[in-house]
């Protein structure tokens, strides 16, 4: 599923408000984001290139999970850029999750640039087999 598009179990991501006056200092670029969903849960691959697990913030309040991060792509030493690409370091993504995910049991992997977070759904959402006993 690329960014654009809302899973059924992660409502649309909260871009970051511009207002009037911002400072460039406080804008941040929005990553792509892979969203799989099956079973058990969801997983979101978030692309982060250059970022640290140091540099890297996430936090799950309520509903709301925010990834916010820098990357360390510096000039090296003695040398001097003369054209930036991607001058902005500073990644931000804001999700609000289903009641159906246990936002107790995330986990997360920050591997060659890419974040990798599993958040599995709450036992009440997982499926499960009913036993029927013999009368």
């Amino acid at each position: 599923m690329n960014s654009t598009t809302t899973s059924p179990r992660v409502a649309g991501s909260k871009e970051l408000a511009r207002k009037e006056g911002a400072r460039y200092s406080d804008a941040a670029l929005t990553p792509p984001v892979d969203v799989i969903e099956d079973s058990g849960g969801i997983t979101l691959f978030a692309d982060l290139p250059g970022v640290s697990r140091e540099k890297l913030g996430l936090h799950v309040a309520s509903d709301t999970l925010t990834i916010e991060a820098e990357s360390d792509l510096a000039v090296p030493e003695g040398l001097e850029s003369s054209h930036t690409e991607v001058g902005l370091g500073r990644f931000r993504r804001v999700f609000t999750l289903s009641k159906e995910l246990d936002t107790a049991a995330i986990s997360a992997e920050l591997k060659q640039g890419v974040l990798k977070l599993r958040i599995p759904k709450a036992e009440h959402a997982q499926p499960r087999r009913i036993e029927i006993q013999a009368a």
